[in-house]
């Protein structure tokens, strides 16, 4: 609920510097509090360039799967136009590419939406990203995201998520 808080309240959310936004972030534990501080905190900061890429580039070689998690999950602000992104190939291929052979759950999961986000903008390079990666990257990503950009959805078969 604090991150919603923060994220609702304009003037707090663009006042944060990245050791602000990285102290938010401190403790994370489970999908559901990166989920939340990635779509809320950390990754609005990024979009609106409060937070580097070089912070963002740490969280890819941490030891804790939460703060790679959380690297992946900031892209998808970059991407979700109803948060103000616009499309942003760059910035979230960079990270995808850093953790494309991480096989932490979590981290395939969120690797799998960070470029299903991207396909709306940018199809033809996720495209060339699970060429290019196919040897590392884990089944889980390259079926759902090659699903997306053949179907428009995560899993067709079950009627699934467009996201």
């Amino acid at each position: 609920m604090g991150y919603e808080l923060i994220h609702a309240h304009r003037a707090t959310i663009e006042s944060l510097a990245a050791a602000d936004v990285e102290a938010l972030g401190e403790g994370m534990g489970s999908w559901g509090d990166v989920d939340t501080f990635g779509g809320y905190i950390a990754g609005p900061a990024w979009l609106r360039r409060q937070i580097s890429n070089a912070v963002v580039a740490r969280w890819t070689r941490s030891p804790d799967r939460w703060w790679r998690r959380a690297a992946l999950v900031a892209t998808v602000s970059l991407n979700k136009k109803s948060g103000g992104g616009t499309g942003d190939p760059g910035r979230t291929l960079e990270v995808c590419t850093r953790l494309a052979d991480d096989h932490d759950d979590m981290v395939e999961k969120a690797l799998s939406w960070a470029l299903r986000m991207l396909v709306r903008w940018d199809a033809q390079s996720v495209a060339d990203f699970l060429q290019s990666h196919e040897d590392v990257l884990a089944a889980r990503v390259k079926r759902e995201v090659t699903n997306k950009l053949g179907t428009g959805l995560k899993n067709p078969r079950k009627g699934g998520r467009s996201s």
